[in-house]
């Protein structure tokens, strides 16, 4: 009972901090919420694109508006925004972004005009980043091998609280995981989605590829700390730095297209909740 204890409560903070971590993820859709002529409308802005192809943005059909605008421009460069208007289509409202290298980001907002007042209402600017194409057979093991590795650093966490020998074993195949699906399948899919393998520390400030590293350096150091004489106090240890390291947002800094130099570098997304 006391085993099934712990990894129920393993898998309940896992999924929790998985699910934190995608929607403050600065990727995420950005929700909206305007209002125009006492009509409330919701919908949401894409974030994150495909460089093979332009980015639709669609929106419910809004019969209280005149017209609809797309404003866009590449980030993070100071340009004259380019102005396209929503088509319909069926029973929504339709907008492409082009498409932009790896890397590669736009700024843009909308802009809705009330037939009322010919007030202009205008959304928040949203900042959108494009990737390339990420084939299945890399990223498909990088997101279970992270999810697994989560799962059981937090199994052995809760283990070596509960003064469970266990810990040990479960430490070791978190550390596997962490270096088969964080320092391999990691930079492969960073390689096929922005063009560089790894841009964290010594060569740039990429927040994904910098805390991987530190999970790995602390379960290294809990794992060699426990091959002798176990100390709880090193799994308990990996385990909370991994699991605070995990809550924090995907991609905030992450890799950028310099539109002027053609470098992809360390950059900054919005971090819109």
């Amino acid at each position: 009972m006391k085993k099934a204890l712990f990894w129920t409560l393993a898998v309940v903070i896992t999924l929790a901090s998985a699910y934190y971590q995608r929607r403050t993820g600065p990727t995420h859709p950005k929700r909206i919420e305007i209002n125009i002529a006492n009509n409330l409308t919701k919908f949401k802005l894409p974030r994150s694109g495909d460089s093979n192809e332009d980015r639709i943005v669609e929106l419910p059909e809004i019969k209280s508006v005149d017209s609809v605008l797309i404003h866009y421009r590449r980030f993070p460069l100071n340009e004259t925004f380019t102005s396209i208007e929503f088509k319909q289509k069926d029973n929504q409202l339709i907008a492409f972004l082009p498409k932009q290298a790896p890397a590669g980001k736009l700024e843009y907002f909308l802009s809705f005009k009330d037939p009322q007042s010919e007030e202009l209402i205008e959304t928040e600017h949203i900042v959108i980043r494009f990737k390339g194409s990420v084939p299945a057979w890399a990223l498909i093991p990088h997101i279970i091998l992270m999810f697994v590795a989560m799962l059981l650093s937090n199994l052995s966490g809760i283990f070596a609280v509960g003064k469970e020998d266990k810990h040990v074993f479960y430490g070791k195949i978190t550390l596997i995981l962490l270096l088969l699906g964080g320092m391999i399948f990691g930079p492969i899919v960073q390689l096929y989605a922005f063009g560089q393998a790894w841009t964290g520390i010594p060569f740039g400030w990429d927040l994904t590829d910098n805390k991987t590293l530190i999970a790995v350096i602390f379960w290294v150091i809990a794992v060699l700390g426990n091959r002798k004489n176990p100390k709880y106090r090193y799994t308990i240890i990996a385990s909370i730095v991994l699991f605070l390291i995990y809550v924090i947002p995907h991609s905030a800094l992450g890799s950028e297209l310099d539109y002027e130099s053609g470098e992809v570098v360390t950059g900054f997304i919005q971090l819109f909740f």
